[in-house]
């Protein structure tokens, strides 16, 4: 779908109401939700660009969506530059938006309050840590950095959400995707690739919003399709389509309410790649990736008593995960079914001793779904 819609690019929808009731836009509706979704995408479609009109006295002049992610296999293995199994699901943030001239990107969420983030102030400020303000402004200063040119330009959006907030659908990763599709393809002709818009999206995570997360949420929602990553070498990660439709094999993808919303754990986040790295210092390396699994357990005593069991275990956790993620992928390319497949990430669920959900949602695997212009 990334690829498909270059054609987009450059192209100014003052007609946009006309565009959307065009056969090429169902399509394209069609391939990002499927075809029982459509028609409920297109009026969800319809009713933002109402919206924005009622709130900005104006027309948007683009769309774009960007999809929520699920972890299939490699549980926290990405900051420890391991393997993941990953896939876009058909739960997204759909934004209606028109560039302007004003130096200021507004966006209005539905549900929360406008955000006013100025474009010549493009610095890390503390009062916006763990807040919206702080992803918009990193991702327009790292584009900045790289070369965008933003001076004397600005974004007017409204955006409304199908991804549960601290569902663990990744709804932080699918809104700096989105900033940077829209910065891309309205103000630097499409320049920046899939990947790079995901480390985009972890730069501004990272430095302004405050929270060290890996690569793979980013990408999975940049990159769309179901895929694994090895991050290996974090700054080329290896990204591989995995071709397979699960619901043929009988999977589905479930999201269970466990009662417990990980929005405000940024800090609990931040212990488990802290401490993978005081094990692998340990052992002589920097992340986990840099030391053989026989290493690890030669350094066990060491590790137990200046890092303590609980981060131990967790290192247990990463290596068994990586391994994991292989076999995983090719029990999906060959088709065993369920229950090998299945069998798998039940191992998984065992490992990392918990569900972490938000409310009752369903939702579909799609391989064409990742961040772009509709």
């Amino acid at each position: 779908m990334y690829e498909e819609n270059k054609e987009a690019r450059g192209m100014t929808y003052t007609g946009l109401e006309t565009y959307v009731q065009q056969a090429a836009f169902h399509k394209t509706l069609t391939r990002l939700y499927g075809a029982e979704g459509a028609e409920k995408a297109h009026s969800r479609c319809m009713e933002v660009m109402e919206e924005f009109y009622k709130i900005f006295d104006r027309s948007a002049e683009a769309l774009f969506s960007a999809p929520g992610r699920t972890e299939i296999g490699g549980n926290h293995t990405d900051h420890q530059k391991g393997c993941v199994l990953a896939a876009s699901v058909d739960l997204d943030i759909l934004a209606a938006v028109t560039p302007t001239q004003s130096g200021i990107i507004r966006v209005l969420s539905q549900g929360y309050p406008m955000i006013e983030v100025d474009l010549r102030e493009l610095d890390p400020k503390e009062e916006e840590i763990n807040t919206s303000a702080a992803l918009i402004r990193g991702v327009a200063s790292c584009m900045s950095a790289m070369g965008c040119d933003l001076r004397e330009r600005g974004l007017d959006v409204y955006m409304t959400s199908t991804v549960p907030k601290g569902s663990g659908l990744s709804s932080s990763a699918a809104y700096e995707v989105l900033m940077g599709t829209m910065l891309n393809e309205l103000f630097w002709e499409g320049r920046c690739t899939a990947v790079e818009l995901a480390q985009i999206g972890q730069y501004a995570e990272n430095v302004f919003f405050g929270k060290p997360c890996g690569l793979m949420d980013q990408m999975a929602s940049s990159v769309g399709n179901i895929i694994t990553i090895d991050f290996a070498d974090p700054a080329h990660p290896d990204v591989e389509p995995v071709q397979v439709d699960f619901s043929q094999a009988g999977l589905a993808l479930c999201i269970l309410d466990s009662g417990a919303d990980h929005a405000d754990l940024t800090d609990e986040y931040a212990a488990i790649p802290n401490e993978c790295r005081a094990v692998a210092a340990v052992c002589g390396g920097e992340v986990l990736r840099d030391v053989p699994f026989e290493t690890f357990i030669a350094n066990l005593p060491a590790c137990r008593k200046q890092c303590g069991d609980r981060a131990v275990l967790r290192a247990f956790h990463i290596y068994a995960d990586n391994q994991r993620v292989a076999r995983q992928v090719n029990a999906a390319l060959a088709l065993t079914g369920a229950p090998s497949f299945g069998k798998l990430v039940d191992d998984v669920l065992l490992d990392e001793r918990c569900i972490t959900g938000l409310e009752e949602h369903s939702a579909r695997l799609f391989g064409d779904n990742c961040a772009c212009q509709i």
